[in-house]
């Protein structure tokens, strides 16, 4: 039952799939995290489902990809990218360490949220553009999921650059050990089915991915000394578009 419950919880805080309702209790949070990353897998499922019904139905390029894009949004209602921005705002300010941590605690955003997430979806459709190869397309719809496994693993490893927010209250009452093995199979699975789909694009995908995570690592470290719940949300987009950018990459330049 508890298992459940951590399972509910994951679902209720990380996207806007209906759950049931209960009153939550510091042991419910306990392998909450270990179950995050199956929100990554319900968005690559629908969006590998909606990349189905287009090639049905033969619907136009333009309305295919518009939709992709803005399904991880719908699904999520766009908890991390409320994290990006406010990283982004952090990040582009050039302030001291104290200063960047207030930025990400404003509810308000600024010009640098604003341009970044622009760039992003730009980058992010360009990108799922020129993703038509089907192999391809199911290598990138697992990265869903392998960002949330890593961003997992970071919210479980990495040190927080904070005593208070979401995260650290999800991460002081978890299992750390019991989670961080869970969330390390579920990644060996995703990383095999990547690989077992096409192992060329598969390897270079999920390398880009665990590269977007050290790099994660550095630059937090260097900015504010840690993660916080809002970097979170800043890796895992970044995590996908880098995903996102280098397959679309092989398919133009290998798979063609």
């Amino acid at each position: 039952m508890g298992l459940i419950r951590s399972l509910i919880i994951a679902f209720s805080m990380y996207s806007k799939i209906p759950m049931p309702r209960f009153k939550w209790e510091e042991r419910d949070l306990k392998y909450a995290l270990g179950f995050f990353p199956l929100v990554g897998l319900s968005i690559g499922l629908a969006i590998y489902g909606w990349q189905y019904v287009c090639g049905l139905f033969c619907i136009v390029d333009l309305c295919r990809i518009f939709i992709t894009v803005a399904i991880p949004l719908i699904i999520t209602g766009g908890i991390h990218a409320d994290g990006f921005m406010d990283t982004s705002d952090a990040f582009c300010s050039y302030q001291s360490r104290e200063r960047k941590l207030e930025i990400l605690k404003d509810p308000h955003i600024g010009a640098f949220a604003v341009i970044s997430f622009a760039l992003y979806g730009l980058l992010y459709i360009a990108a799922f553009s020129q993703i038509t190869d089907t192999d391809l397309l199911k290598i990138i719809c697992a990265g869903f999921f392998l960002s949330r496994i890593l961003s997992g693993l970071a919210g479980v490893s990495f040190k927080g650059a904070k005593k208070e927010g979401m995260l650290f209250s999800f991460t002081s009452n978890t299992d750390k050990n019991a989670v961080r093995i869970f969330l390390l199979l579920q990644g060996i699975l995703c990383i095999g089915f990547m690989i077992w789909t096409c192992v060329l694009p598969g390897l270079i995908v999920s390398a880009s991915a665990l590269l977007s995570l050290a790099w994660y690592y550095f630059k937090c470290k260097k900015e504010l000394g840690g993660i916080t719940g809002d970097t979170e949300g800043f890796f895992l987009l970044i995590c996908q578009l880098l995903m996102a950018l280098v397959t679309a990459g092989i398919n133009i330049f290998w798979m063609r």
